[in-house]
């Protein structure tokens, strides 16, 4: 078992900056991929940002590309997701989760959730 805990979401006017931080444990860490998904009300959670831990690529949703960036530290077992030019329509939950396989943007093949950050953007 995984388990993942989200935390760094709040208020922030549009154009601030946020990090979120997904701190893991149990099983280990490395052969795992990594994703930051996000749900809005009314809406499907979807892909924003992922990684598989032990290769170099990264992946972004387009609607995030070139604002956020997502990074890790392998010594604390802790994924981050740097948030920069907010916008009003990044409103969501914020989710990490995490998967045993390739890299996927695909929200149903993932195996382990945390309970989500709210971030609120205002405009």
């Amino acid at each position: 078992q995984v388990q993942l805990v989200e935390s760094g979401g709040g208020l922030v006017q549009a154009g601030g900056s946020l990090r979120l931080s997904c701190a893991a444990s149990g099983r280990t860490f490395s052969p795992f991929t990594m994703g930051w998904f996000r749900q809005a009300p009314g809406k499907e959670r979807e892909f924003v940002a992922g990684f598989r831990l032990s290769g170099g690529n990264t992946y972004y949703a387009d609607s995030v590309k070139g604002r956020f960036t997502i990074s890790r530290d392998n010594a604390k077992n802790t994924v981050y997701l740097q948030m920069n030019s907010l916008k009003p329509e990044d409103t969501a939950v914020y989710y990490c989760g995490a998967r045993r396989g390739f890299f996927t943007r695909i929200r149903d093949e993932y195996d382990y959730w945390g309970q989500g950050t709210q971030v609120t953007v205002s405009s």
